[in-house]
């Protein structure tokens, strides 16, 4: 009886496992367990029905409860990918190295498994021998799996992609090649290749009756977001912004393309609309991102939150992060400038200087850039001769072209144009040694690089202009030794010389060429006529006889311009003497008397009515004998007498004065209209 009753559920498993009814099939699985706790057959299926049901922890309970029925050699395929799917990743790698059989199975798991943990040579090898020998439906997926392992390589390792020899007919062959050409900067390309990619992908959904316009937008999420990737790196950051927003508003399920979309939006909106950037910010730390992106992604997000955390003035958070970026990432340069960045918003300029000191003695490989910066943050602090101090330690860089310069600009502000010629000197002496260890063996040589010769004539005219001549004569002189033809430097040369050996100049001038040779065939008519041209010659008329002798008998005679006659004054009289002082101003002239205010001498006061101003006679100036002239005369004493007890016109208060003010003001107000 109870054997009849385990076939019986045996068959119950069979069929369900056959429809696809695992949640079924593991009751029955289950009460053929309980009248054989150890049947492995039957344990198998516990575990494969729990991870078609998508109960992964439960199948590996299952599995290492069972250790002693269930060995590696039965469950290796079924524990490897449980813990694959728990994102155990190593684990998974270890139970698959130690499986004493590599099935087909494995080595598919195998490829996937080192794909995650970005061993991307080993996982292309792997695919490699799996397409090779292999046949069967899934040759497909393979080959995307491969041309996806080639783009990876690409992007984050900048490997040159290898032509497998796919043909790009499905859209994800067609997606993952344009990502392989992004990884080499070829975005025109990539585009079209993203474009052919939407194509093919809406050709094949819209096949299915049952897929919906719905579900291919969710599809095609992916390529759009590529897509405005480009955009993004082509400076095309409105677009990129709208496409990007158009994604978000399609809510994919995908939370690791979220989470790359989010971020880029924060690129771009960098430390303007912090708003917006705070909401973005929440998609990248959905649950399970961590497993859908790269190292490199994960690591490009977790700086833009430092970044984001900077310029929103959270500076404990901005510590904080880049703080855990820089124990993860001891080398990596993006921590410490952040550090020193968030110093320098706080004034702690040399908190920060001492910060990326340190980083550079810890780190030599990347001192450079670091020193650049330091250099950098001190200009900012108004230390120039530091700044230059800190660039002259970087020794790989001090014979580039844009150090040199930026040097010697510097130092030229300072006004020490000693040390600007010490740069110029260091650097073509590393030139000169370098293609001294170019031509060794060689007793020709090679000529000069055009970047030597281009700073001996730097180093040649920045002597002659800071009248450094003796010291530009040597770097002319080899310029010129490399270019005997070179007419400007000869002439630069001989000019050099004129002051400190004329003899040597002559000979050497005789070395230019002759003004016949150097003569151009140049219209003066034509070149005066154009567009542009400041002087214009006026076209000569006819001239006639008599004006053509003039002209030619009077040529050097410079022509009279004739003098006009002054005008008269309309009332000018000439038997009358002018006025002697009618050049003075009416004020300084002898006989002004002051400008009368009325016609009568004893004027109404402005007291009260009828009544006349006291005293109005002794305040006349004009009749006052001790009172000085207004303005006086020129060439006579302007001081007053010094015993004179009158009062000047101007301090003098006029009697009644008060009552009228009080007057005018009431009948203002008795005007007034519409008032305060």
């Amino acid at each position: 009886k109870m054997a009849g009753t385990t076939a019986a559920l045996w068959s119950e498993v069979n069929r369900c496992g056959q429809n696809g009814d695992f949640a079924r099939a593991l009751k029955s699985v289950n009460k053929i367990l309980q009248i054989s706790k150890d049947d492995v057959t039957a344990l198998q299926c516990k575990v494969v029905c729990l991870i078609q049901n998508g109960n992964f922890k439960e199948a590996l309970s299952v599995i290492n409860t069972h250790t002693k029925v269930l060995t590696s050699d039965v469950i290796a395929f079924e524990k490897a990918y449980c813990e694959y799917r728990l994102n155990r990743i190593e684990n998974a790698l270890k139970t698959i190295q130690s499986a004493s059989q590599q099935t087909d199975k494995l080595k598919e798991l195998y490829g996937q498994v080192l794909y995650r943990l970005e061993r991307y040579d080993d996982c292309l090898a792997a695919y490699r021998d799996l397409i090779r020998n292999s046949q069967d439906e899934y040759e497909e997926e393979r080959k995307t799996n491969l041309s996806a392992v080639v783009a990876a390589q690409s992007t984050w390792e900048k490997v040159m992609p290898e032509d497998l020899g796919l043909r790009e007919a499905t859209y994800e062959l067609c997606y993952n090649s344009a990502c392989a050409l992004i990884g080499q900067g070829k975005w025109n390309e990539a585009m079209k290749k993203l474009q052919k990619a939407e194509e093919l992908c809406r050709q094949s959904l819209s096949e299915d009756s049952d897929v919906t316009e719905e579900d291919i937008e969710a599809e095609l999420a992916i390529i759009h977001g590529q897509m405005a990737y480009i955009m993004q790196l082509q400076g095309r950051t409105e677009d990129a912004l709208q496409l990007y927003n158009q994604i978000i508003k399609l809510k994919p399920t995908d939370v690791g393309l979220l989470a790359v979309i989010a971020n880029n939006i924060i690129t771009i909106n960098k430390d303007q609309n912090v708003f917006d950037s705070k909401k973005k910010v929440k998609l990248t730390n959905a649950e399970g991102v961590e497993h859908k992106l790269s190292k490199k992604q994960l690591q490009a997000i977790e700086f833009n939150k430092a970044l984001l955390a900077m310029y929103t003035n959270q500076a404990d958070q901005c510590r904080k992060l880049s703080a855990s970026l820089q124990s993860q990432s001891p080398e990596h340069l993006l921590p410490v400038l952040i550090q020193a960045a968030q110093l320098c918003r706080e004034k702690q300029h040399a908190k920060a200087v001492a910060l990326l000191q340190d980083f550079a003695d810890q780190h030599p490989a990347n001192a450079a850039e670091i020193k650049l910066t330091m250099a950098q943050l001190k200009i900012a602090q108004g230390s120039v001769t530091k700044a230059c101090m800190i660039l002259r330690s970087i020794e790989e860089l001090q014979h580039k072209p844009g150090m040199v310069s930026a040097l010697v600009t510097m130092y030229s502000h300072e006004e020490d144009i000693d040390s600007a010629i010490e740069v110029f000197t260091q650097a073509i002496q590393w030139y000169q040694q370098f293609q001294a260890s170019q031509t060794r063996g060689n007793a020709q040589g090679f000529p000069k690089s055009p970047v030597h010769l281009s700073l001996i004539r730097e180093a040649a005219n920045f002597k002659l202009k800071h009248g450094r001549k003796k010291e530009a004569i040597s770097d002319l002189e080899e310029l010129w030794k490399q270019n005997p033809k070179d007419v400007h430097t000869l002439a630069q040369l001989i000019s050099a010389y004129s002051l400190v050996d004329p003899e040597k100049a002559k000979v050497l001038s005789k070395h230019l060429p002759s003004s016949d040779t150097m003569s151009l065939k140049v219209d003066v008519d034509a070149l005066e006529n154009s567009h542009g041209a400041t002087y214009v010659r006026k076209k000569a008329g006819k001239l006639t006889g008599d004006s053509q002798q003039k002209e030619q008998g009077q040529g050097d005679v410079k022509k009279k311009k004739k003098k006009k006659k002054g005008k008269l004054p309309k009332n000018y009289d000439p038997k009358v003497t002018p006025d002697p002082e009618r050049w003075l101003p009416m004020r300084e002239r002898s006989y002004y008397r002051g400008r009368k205010k009325g016609k009568k001498k004893d004027q109404v006061g402005k007291g009260t009515q009828g009544s006349t101003t006291a005293g109005s006679s002794e305040l006349d100036a004009s009749r006052t004998a001790s009172s000085p002239p207004t303005s006086p005369r020129p060439g006579s004493a302007a001081a007053a007498s010094a015993t004179s007890n009158v009062i000047p016109p101007r301090h003098q208060k006029p009697a009644g004065a008060p009552a009228t003010k009080k007057k005018q003001q009431q009948k203002k107000k008795k005007g007034a209209k519409g008032g305060w």
